[in-house]
């Protein structure tokens, strides 16, 4: 079993930044994909970013340019550095892991508020 951690949401203005963190417990945390996922009220969840176990990393359009997904295997800690937020970036965000024998896991998620 996998646990992860979230921490980091808030609530920010417009233009403003955040870092959110998720911390897995467990093994093989080097050798899974990490992602980040968000769900605003009333919409579906949808992926935000990835990272795989290369370092290799992908992101929604809506981010580009404005969200890095970084991981720090060390410390069992994936990362997402939030700049120039939006309102519409306003929702839920949740840490997903994907383990090498493709069993995945969810965090509790984690508020992110942006106001205008």
């Amino acid at each position: 079993q996998v646990q992860l951690v979230e921490s980091g949401g808030g609530l920010v203005q417009a233009g403003g930044s955040l870092r959110l963190s998720c911390a897995a417990s467990g093994r093989l945390f080097n050798l899974s994909r990490m992602a980040w996922y968000r769900q605003a009220p009333g919409k579906q969840r949808e992926l935000v970013a990835s990272i795989n176990s290369g370092g290799f990393t992908n992101y929604a359009d809506s981010v580009k340019g404005r969200f890095t997904i970084s991981r720090d295997n060390a410390k069992n800690t994936v990362y997402l550095r939030m700049n120039s937020l939006k309102p519409e970036d306003t929702a839920v965000y949740y840490c997903n892991t994907r383990r090498p024998n493709n069993d995945e896991y969810w965090g509790q998620g984690t508020q992110v508020t942006v106001s205008s």
